[in-house]
């Protein structure tokens, strides 16, 4: 084979430390935009971001010759550490950890609705809610 070709779609969710609802429409703009210009510099591209107040949700195609852990690093890392400086003058921290869950081809424009769908969704179901049924339904047990 002459060319590497991949399409390897990652859901990404991560959380506010302690899942403060702190995240809103006036700093959560700003922030979008941060995480996009982040995750461009690094050769990422988010296909879908939606921040809610206490979590968000991406959803990438990891190139293969980059790490999740390490994306996530940076995006974190540097995203705490902006609000910090221009929002929260450094109260903020996201919770440690995130959720990474792969999308097959075929439930790709689903995904993609859910995410979009975020303040609906939430209405019906609370994330701490939502989020303990995922955990449950990929098998990932806290210690």
């Amino acid at each position: 084979m002459l060319h590497t070709h991949s399409k390897i779609w990652i859901h990404l969710i991560w959380a506010t430390k302690n899942r403060d609802r702190v995240l809103f429409k006036d700093n959560g703009r700003e922030l979008f935009d941060f995480l996009i210009d982040k995750a461009k510099e690094n050769q990422i591209a988010f296909e879908r971001l939606n921040i809610q107040p206490e979590h968000i949700h991406g959803l990438i195609d990891l190139p293969t010759d980059r790490a999740l852990k390490d994306f996530m690093h940076i995006v974190k890392g540097s995203s705490s550490y902006w609000l910090n400086q221009n929002t929260f003058q450094s109260h903020f921290s996201w919770q440690r950890g995130y959720g990474a869950y792969s999308v097959s081809a075929s439930q790709l424009e689903k995904v993609k609705r859910y995410i979009d769908n975020q303040s609906e969704h939430h209405k019906r179901e609370s994330f701490k809610e939502e989020y303990d049924r995922w955990k449950k339904e990929y098998g990932i047990f806290d210690d």
